[in-house]
């Protein structure tokens, strides 16, 4: 983590929500700046200033100006934001579509 990371993360110590952001930040080789807030919802009131809200994890990245909470939220964001845009789209399951009954039926 370097003084000019363009994102803040804040995360709560043990939090698995917050460590699926982590594992997507690290997976695109973002340099973050974590912030480890209280434990307690109702002391949270740094990530409320920041973000409207006490949930975490909460993200500012000042490349984009977005400020947004929820790990699945942030998670989608970094997938379009930062993703490999020529990566190919993942394949869709043999269970998709009209034929999902053949194989739950099997």
């Amino acid at each position: 983590m370097s003084a000019d990371s363009q994102i803040t993360l804040y995360r709560l110590q043990g939090c698995p929500f917050c460590e699926r952001v982590v594992d997507r930040l690290d997976e695109y080789g973002l340099e973050y700046e974590s912030r480890f807030v209280e434990p307690m919802h109702s002391a949270r009131n740094v990530v409320k200033r920041v973000s409207g809200s006490r949930t975490v994890p909460a993200i500012i990245d000042d490349e984009t100006g977005v400020t947004m909470s929820e790990s699945g939220n942030i998670v989608e964001y970094l997938d379009d934001t930062y993703g490999d845009a020529s990566a190919e789209e993942p394949a869709t399951s043999a269970a998709s579509g009209d034929d999902w009954w053949l194989i739950s039926k099997w």
